[in-house]
């Protein structure tokens, strides 16, 4: 995959959602909601301040996160379905 984001913006691929609840039924695709989790694949340098400086992000490829539902946007590179989204829409980075 060759692509590299702009500004601020992450390119994420989203972890699977499990697909059996906590009392063991087994859930189909359409009961199941978008996973809100992913990995960063790929980053862009940083937002640009007023001064005009680049502040590099907080964020760096590798770091699993937490993401609203909805956020970003949807792409499918390499047969490959991708989201990218601005650092602002990422909501926490998962440690541990």
């Amino acid at each position: 995959m060759n692509i590299r984001p702009l500004h601020d913006r992450v390119v994420v691929r989203r972890l699977e959602e499990e697909t059996t609840s906590a009392g063991g039924i087994v859930l189909p695709d359409s009961a199941t909601e978008k996973p809100s989790q992913g990995e960063i694949l790929a980053i862009g340098p940083g937002k640009m301040t007023d001064a005009g400086d680049v502040r590099p992000l907080d964020v760096k490829a590798g770091d699993k996160i937490i993401f609203g539902q909805y956020a970003g946007s949807t792409v499918k590179i390499d047969g490959e379905e991708l989201l990218i989204l601005s650092e602002s829409e990422i909501f926490g980075v998962l440690e541990g």
